[in-house]
């Protein structure tokens, strides 16, 4: 239990500084604190509880709707974008009754006990409409929770509540409002320092309820959202070395937890030559964002009964990824209007920070022709539901909703194409199927050097001095590489990222074992790279540019074994090598 409170706390605190929470803090500024102030000839007055039951509000709501939001809205047969939209609806009201007091009074009367808890005489007055505030706070505020909510974000959606998953939501939501907090009191304290704030209390009431009822309406419209994808993701490292800890997946178990609603995929063996029943599918919950859909309409597997529905987890810089998709593409464009329909769900669900933005996957998916579409889960929420622990993984769904076959890693294109083809004749016993897709299995066959991590995570195959820990220090490559490890030369930055180049002599060595080589690279500059093999160097030069993607660094035309050196400038960051 003190394990989770705390892992709670920790996940919410990087929520409660992320980009995703800007669009509130100047509702949280003025509304929560700068209207709480003090004003002249009231030092004597109790202080204004306004911060503190503005946050209160939000914590509240926050927990009780991501815990049974999803939950009773399903029971009730609503929409589960209502919530969003009645804390929208709210905030219009919110920001209607900050303009006319009158209204406020009206609005915040069925809470007005516990609005004004603790407030005397003089914090009454600020204190009004505070809690009411913070509910619909709470509820807009639910699509900021990260991978650290996947569990309770299943949980919830499942009814599977107990006392261990709300300590995690509360202390969660604990944590994502302390740095609110602190920057409500600090609203509270500039207004009751700065003299333009006392002369004109009026003026920044009615100011306050303009910039609440222009979050409303920049909410409607997605707008943050819009904001968000052109911000880089500043705890996007601090997020994923979370995520990334053991102990955070043991206590969460993220990726593994067994409910009602996916406990028959177990059912399901890797691979498998025929069909087998592995129970409903899941739904596709928690996404960020809809891509290659109309108008970004999200897809529901219930709404889809009648098609056979591929399932696809995989990420765009993922090689094991990057294989399989042509044959997901063929089987879209070769089967989507058979019968009675074929549809694939590519669910994005990031493996590194860079691919939580949108441009990037959505840059990702034009680079490899990628047209059918696209769940971002950032949140790791269907991801969870599915129990899923690889890239790439797909689920095939017949007619019915029911899974039928799982494959786990790449390969078995043509086992699962055979299926596809029996699921829509099961579906359409008169459908004139037409021929199998002719694309070539690109899995690798033989033994070839295992993908290389440069996370200080997930690194399994370093051999070099000194150690490989966190930050910043001088690194000596290998003189005799063993096979399959790597070293680096040079200065180098190592995070839970990768390992970013801080001197101009930074060098990457590898000996390899492969046909193809390829590498993950972000920044900016040019890197130059020396193959060596059979006593025989071939040199080329990559540029790098843009967002962090793969680039090749040999092709060639059968195994060989060698070495891969790497020069890398100042600046650019490497995050993995793959090969095949």
């Amino acid at each position: 239990m003190g394990t989770l409170i705390v892992i709670g706390l920790l996940g919410g605190l990087i929520t409660g500084i992320s980009p995703c929470i800007l669009p509130m803090l100047p509702v949280i500024f003025f509304a929560g604190g700068v209207q709480g102030a003090r004003t002249r000839g009231a030092e004597g007055a109790r202080r204004s509880l306004r911060p503190y039951l503005v946050i209160a509000g939000l914590v509240l709501s926050f927990s009780v709707f991501t815990l049974l939001g999803s939950l009773l809205l399903s029971v009730l047969g609503l929409p589960q974008d209502l919530l969003r939209w009645a804390g929208i609806t709210l905030l219009v009201l919110l920001g209607l009754g900050m303009i006319v007091p009158r209204f406020e009074t009206i609005l915040e009367r069925p809470f007005q006990r516990i609005a004004a808890f603790g407030a005397k005489r003089g914090a009454a007055r600020q204190d009004r409409g505070a809690f009411v505030l913070g509910l619909g706070l709470g509820v807009l505020y639910v699509p900021c929770a990260g991978p650290v909510l996947a569990a309770i974000t299943v949980a919830g959606a499942t009814g599977n509540i107990g006392v261990e998953t709300v300590a995690l939501t509360v202390s969660f939501a604990v944590g994502a409002a302390i740095p609110l907090l602190v920057f409500a009191l600090a609203g509270r304290r500039i207004a009751e320092r700065v003299q333009a704030f006392q002369r004109h209390t009026a003026a920044i009431r009615t100011g306050g309820g303009v910039v609440v009822i222009l979050l409303a309406v920049a909410l409607a419209f997605d707008v943050p959202a819009t904001i968000q994808r052109l911000l880089p993701d500043y705890t996007g490292a601090l997020q994923q070395r979370i995520d990334s800890s053991e102990t955070v997946r043991e206590a969460l178990d993220l990726g593994g937890l067994v409910t009602d609603e996916n406990r028959e995929l177990s059912n399901c063996s890797n691979g498998a030559p025929v069909l087998e029943d592995c129970g409903t599918a899941p739904e596709i919950r928690g996404i960020d964002q809809w891509l290659n859909t109309p108008d970004g309409e999200a897809l529901r597997l219930e709404a889809l009964r009648g098609q056979v529905v591929l399932v696809d987890f995989w990420t765009y810089s993922c090689i094991n990824c990057q294989r399989s998709i042509p044959h997901l593409n063929a089987w879209y464009d070769r089967y989507a209007d058979v019968g009675d329909g074929f549809e694939v769900i590519g669910v994005h669900t990031p493996e590194f920070a860079f691919e939580r933005e949108t441009r990037n996957v959505i840059q990702g998916a034009k680079d490899l022709g990628v047209t059918y579409p696209i769940a971002q889960d950032n949140s790791y929420a269907t991801w969870t539901a599915y129990r899923n622990r690889y890239w790439p993984a797909q689920y095939l769904i017949d007619a019915e909703g029911t899974v039928r076959h799982i494959r786990l890693g790449e390969g078995g294109y043509e086992n699962t194409e055979k299926l596809i083809r029996e699921l829509l004749a099961d579906a359409d016993p008169g459908v004139d199927l037409p021929e199998p897709t002719t694309v070539q299995d690109a899995t690798p066959l033989d033994d070839i050097t295992p993908e290389t991590y440069f996370s200080i995570k997930r690194v399994i195959n370093y051999s070099g001095e000194p150690g490989y820990a966190a930050g910043r220090q001088e690194f000596t490559l290998a003189g005799e590489q063993r096979q399959d490890t790597f070293s680096l030369g040079g200065t180098w930055e190592v995070d839970f990222q990768g390992a970013r180049a801080v001197s101009d002599d930074a060098r990457v060595r590898l000996a390899y074992r492969s046909a193809d080589v390829f590498v993950v690279l972000g920044g900016e500059g040019t890197v130059g790279s020396t193959v060596t093999t059979g006593g025989r160097s071939t040199s080329t030069s990559i540029d790098v540019s843009g967002s962090p993607r793969l680039y090749p660094v040999l092709e060639g035309d059968g195994p060989t074994e060698g070495l891969v050196d790497l020069e890398v400038p100042e600046g650019v960051q490497v995050y993995t090598m793959t090969f095949g």
